[in-house]
């Protein structure tokens, strides 16, 4: 009987599979996330073998947990043809069967938004020999299709062109009735806009998807798919490479130091050997936080805003409300590669107060202030949203610089005038923080202003 388990992980919005056959008792697992324990402990409760771990191909925007689950399961790793993987796994042929008792999983070449990418077409032998379902990794999501620009501009349209054939030729005749099953949903940057299924079908996709519904050729389909095609997260590329290596800290994140307040000072003196990263929300940190520190909110974009912001380099510092608010962190870190997590405050900014050390703070507007007071020529507004946001809309006459490419674009800024950082997430300490060096001096006149706070 079909085991078929989806296991979708917040933060990312990535999907991994566990699919298998419970009376062969044996399973794969397709796509697995860094920290491995939900796969293992998935296949226990159901009494399943892990017999193969999939890799659909190298992934750019989390850690890829396939050597850890072979190693602690004992599976085999199943992935496309790359000369670029540095640990052993086998390179599977197009059209190759993986057999799981009465299911089986085909092995479909389909490269585009990588070269070595590979789909996996599903089939239940106890409902015929037609296959029902397609595992396509990131080449067809709901609405959207993969991007093909992660390995670089030389590589962009030569990928762009496959990822058409695998689309029309590859996909595409396999039939409207088949499901897909991405490697992701809404909220991933591996998409420009993937769409808020997490599943669909090829005939659903053929209606609705813009990838697929305008009958474009293959010149019209590149370009339509390389026209604002947003900016990749800076992390993308650490990734990629962190992926083909052979794997560390296999066995799950190591917890933080708790820290006494004079402790964490001593370690943070020196803001740009560390990152200190304050995890609560805007109104709490623009009330008062620690002189240097990075709000980034522990919220759904927080792996995301942390990719962009973070480096793997330098160790980093948590400032959270709770240890469950920081182990969360730690963990989301972790899935990204950014292991370096030495310490927390202990009890937060409580004990920080408490002990009489320099607080730093914010003053905050909200829309309405900001429209009364945009026209006041001592006050600059800054936008510091990602480029396509900006295109939906600004505030009129509001400077950009995108807040992950600070301190470049503020050249254009008045140093003697006050400024207004409008922004979502993450927030910095204008004063302190080496990303905002540039910032106009006069830090008490800044201001931050929210999305949020014009509800």
């Amino acid at each position: 009987m079909l085991v078929f388990e989806p296991i979708y992980t917040d933060g990312l919005a990535q999907i991994s599979y566990l699919v298998g056959d419970s009376k062969a008792a044996v399973a794969a697992v397709i796509d697995p996330r860094r920290d491995v324990d939900i796969y293992l402990d998935l296949a226990r409760e159901k009494g399943l073998r892990i017999a193969y771990v999939i890799e659909t191909h190298i992934h750019a925007d989390f850690v890829s947990g396939a050597q850890a689950l072979a190693e602690r399961s004992g599976a085999e790793i199943i992935g496309g043809c790359s000369a670029d993987y540095g640990f052993e796994l086998r390179q599977a042929a197009d059209g190759e069967v993986l057999e799981l008792g009465q299911v089986s999983l085909e092995i479909i070449y389909s490269p585009g938004h990588t070269p070595e990418h590979i789909s996996l077409l599903l089939r239940d032998g106890q409902q015929g020999d037609e296959p029902f379902a397609l595992f396509t990794g990131d080449t067809l999501f709901n609405l959207d299709v993969g991007r093909p620009d992660l390995l670089g501009e030389d590589s962009t349209k030569q990928l762009a062109a496959q990822l058409y054939a695998t689309l029309f030729t590859r996909y595409l005749p396999l039939g409207e009735r088949v499901e897909i099953y991405p490697c992701h949903g809404a909220g991933s940057a591996c998409g420009k806009s993937i769409g808020d299924r997490r599943r669909s079908t090829l005939g659903n996709e053929l209606l609705f998807n813009p990838a697929l519904n305008q009958r474009r050729n293959e010149a019209e389909f590149i370009d339509w798919l390389l026209s604002g095609m947003p900016e990749p997260p800076r992390h993308y590329a650490r990734l990629k490479k962190l992926n083909v290596r052979p794997a560390t800290h296999m066995h799950g994140p190591m917890l933080p130091t708790p820290l006494s307040p004079e402790a964490f000072a001593e370690r943070s003196a020196d803001h740009s050997a560390v990152q200190l990263v304050d995890l609560r929300s805007i109104l709490a940190f623009g009330g008062g936080h620690v002189p240097g520190a990075l709000n980034i909110a522990l919220q759904n974009e927080f792996v995301s805003w942390a990719g962009w912001m973070l480096d793997d380099q330098r160790p980093i510092y948590l400032i959270g409300e709770n240890s469950q608010q920081i182990h969360q962190a730690t963990l989301q870190l972790y899935r990204i590669g950014l292991d370096r997590v030495e310490g927390y405050l202990r009890n937060g900014m409580t004990d920080w107060q408490n002990a009489g050390l320099p607080l730093a703070s914010v003053g905050q507007w909200t829309v309405h202030e900001l429209n009364r007071r945009r026209e006041d020529p001592q006050v600059q507004v800054l936008d510091v949203r990602a480029p396509e946001e900006v295109e939906q809309g600004r505030v009129p006459g509001a400077h950009h610089a995108f807040v992950a490419h600070l301190p470049e674009g503020l050249e254009r800024l008045d140093k003697d005038r006050g400024d207004l950082l409008r922004q979502r997430l993450p927030r910095l300490d204008c004063r302190q923080h080496p990303q905002a060096r540039g910032l106009p001096p006069r830090g008490e006149r800044a201001r931050l202003m929210d999305r949020l706070a014009a509800t």
